[in-house]
Parts: C-alpha cells; sequence; structure tokens
C-alpha cells in the first residue's frame, strides 16, 4: 500500500482532473476523449487506479458497505472540484440500486486483481453517461473499483 496517499493528495488529483472536465457536455464525445487521452494504460489511469486502491486498503475510501457494495462519497461538490462530487465503490459480481443521473456521471472502471472485471459491459477505463441516464450499475467478472464523478452531487435513487 502507498501511504503518501492522502485524502488531500487525492483531492488534488481528482482536482487537476476535473478542470479538464468543467463545463463539457457529458456525452458520447467526452467519454472518447477521456478513453484517449486519460483511458486505461495512461499516467492518469495508473495514478488514480493506485490512489484508489491505496485508499480502499487504508479505508478511507470505500468505507461504508450495504448490500455487498463498499462505497462513499470522498468528496461533497466543491469549486476546487469544478463542481463535481466525488464517489468510490468496490463491487464484486453485483448489481448496485437503480438510479437517475439529473446531470450525467463519469464513471471511471478500475478492474483488481488481474480480473476483467467489466463495470455495465464496459472494460478498464471510462464511461460517460449523459443527463438524465439511468441504470442499475453492474460490475460483472470479478471486482471493480469505480470512481463516480457527479456534477453537483447530483443522483436520484429510484
Amino acid at each position: 500500500m502507498d501511504s503518501t496517499v492522502t485524502p488531500e493528495s487525492f483531492r488534488q488529483q481528482i482536482a487537476t482532473l476535473t478542470a479538464q472536465l468543467a463545463g463539457r457536455t457529458l456525452d458520447s464525445t467526452l467519454d472518447a476523449w477521456l478513453n484517449r487521452e486519460h483511458g486505461a494504460g495512461s499516467a492518469t489511469f495508473k495514478a488514480l487506479a493506485a490512489a484508489c486502491e491505496a485508499g480502499v486498503a487504508a479505508g478511507w475510501l470505500a468505507n461504508r458497505e450495504g448490500g455487498g457494495i463498499k462505497y462513499g462519497r470522498i468528496f461533497k461538490p466543491a469549486p476546487d472540484l469544478h463542481g463535481f462530487s466525488v464517489d468510490v465503490v468496490d463491487m464484486t459480481d453485483i448489481a448496485g440500486p437503480h438510479h437517475v443521473h439529473p446531470k450525467g456521471e463519469i464513471d471511471l472502471v478500475m478492474p483488481q486483481g488481474g480480473s476483467g472485471a467489466k463495470f455495465d459491459g464496459r472494460p478498464a477505463g471510462w464511461l460517460v453517461c449523459p443527463p438524465g441516464s439511468a441504470h442499475r450499475p453492474t460490475v460483472t467478472e470479478g471486482r471493480a473499483l469505480v470512481l463516480y464523478l457527479l456534477p453537483e452531487g447530483q443522483i436520484q435513487f429510484t
């Protein structure tokens, strides 16, 4: 475990990324851009995955549990995060509760333990859900950590 990763350093990593997302439309164009510029194998992906893994191991990320899913909102929406909230979940072959994304959702899928885990059918990398979309977040084929960025922290469980 990397003990140099702290909630403060993690927040700075996220702020650096959200600065590039501020004001962009959450759509397939952003999905493609994120996967091209910051996708699986990139320095950004590796750094965020390492930070999430360290935070989960240290107990300050995904530190609640319900229905077989570890989860937690580490940061509420804030100006330094360009209005995004930050949640991390730890899921293994499970579907979470159905919800709607009033302003969209940006997900970073990080398979764990060498698994080929997929989140909503997507492998390692980014998934952008547009405003008004809804799903039951589902991890298949193993364990994955998933980082959620929600504009203004908006989510509606159904």
